[in-house]
């Protein structure tokens, strides 16, 4: 059950999970008030993502369709919400669940899978993770 005022901010993430964890690791410092839920789209991806620091964990589908209910914020790469990405690791369920959820959504702008963003300037993840973290911040 959601508490009352307590930012709900999920974090997924897939592959190795090294973008997420540190997504995980800035929004802990940045915002610690707010409840770091991470989604991996697979164990290694889960555990990562606890190691840097998050409140609650899981992985799969099913935990990323629910977690994609309660959010307030959903943040990651943009393979996200794009059936297939992260070398199949994102199911179209997946994709539908955060496209549809209510959620504001802070996607970085990464360049794999074959995807292409176009306008994009291509940066180094670090700095593209900071500018998430600080629009997280912006809009609180």
């Amino acid at each position: 059950m959601k508490e009352q005022n307590t930012l709900q901010i999920v974090v997924i993430d897939g592959q190795g999970g090294k973008i997420g964890a540190q997504i995980v690791d800035q929004v802990k410092k940045k915002i610690p008030a707010g409840q770091v839920t991470a989604i991996g789209t697979n164990a290694m991806a889960t555990a990562a993502m606890i190691k840097a620091g998050a409140d609650h964990a899981a992985t799969g589908e099913n935990a990323t369709v629910v977690a994609s209910r309660k959010a307030d914020f959903i943040i990651g790469p943009i393979g996200i919400v794009i059936a297939d990405s992260l070398l199949g690791e994102i199911t179209p369920a997946m994709s539908v669940a955060v496209g549809q959820s209510e959620a504001t959504k802070i996607l970085l702008p990464i360049n794999r899978c074959n995807n292409q963003i176009v306008g994009v300037e291509s940066r180094p993840v670090g700095e593209l993770i900071s500018q998430a973290v600080s629009l997280l911040q912006e809009s609180l």
